[in-house]
């Protein structure tokens, strides 16, 4: 019996050993050298979508940039795209932006590893045609490359959207 509680602790041990040398590999920052430069990115985006400046939120990705999650969809996007998808939601839409929140981050050693910007807020959006609003809560994480977003990616709740705009939604029949 004492050498099986021997060999329980020994295996318990060796777990968790495993487990935190596992564990300290990533590693996470909320300080590092670009932090203040990244943001000064993401929050550029932010102010020319209020502003309605599709080409300077364009100069903010790299060339090769992917975007993902706008429509309310998993597809992605190219900068080509997104400018076609915000030039025909700034002609329709006015954004306003509030309750804005930006947190820098630095991952290495993991999946996502990068410098990257995470946003919340509060997109209110106005049809310019009808005045009508509606508030959609956003998150965005864009992971900032050489000065430029490369990848950025939005959530936000598209049902709260398509209710706003007057849609409803049927139950199956049984």
């Amino acid at each position: 019996m004492k050498t099986f509680k021997n060999a329980i602790a020994l295996a318990v041990m060796l777990m968790v050993t495993t487990l935190a040398s596992t564990a300290q590999e990533m590693a996470v920052t909320l300080e590092f050298a670009n932090a203040s430069k990244a943001m000064e990115i993401t929050q550029k985006y932010t102010k020319a979508l209020q502003a309605g400046d599709v080409a300077t939120m364009n100069a903010q990705f790299s060339p090769g940039a992917m975007i993902y999650g706008l429509g309310g969809g998993m597809d992605s996007l190219t900068v080509a795209q997104h400018k076609e998808y915000y030039t025909t939601s700034t002609n329709t839409y006015k954004h306003t932006l509030s309750g804005e929140l930006y947190l820098p981050v630095k991952v290495t050693d993991n999946w996502n590893e990068g410098e990257w910007i995470l946003s919340w807020g509060n997109n209110t959006i106005t049809d310019k045609k009808t005045g009508k609003t509606f508030v959609v809560p956003y998150h965005t994480a864009s992971r900032i490359v050489n000065g430029k977003i490369e990848f950025m990616r939005y959530w936000y709740d598209m049902l709260h959207i398509l209710q706003a705009q007057g849609f409803t939604i049927t139950p199956p029949a049984k």
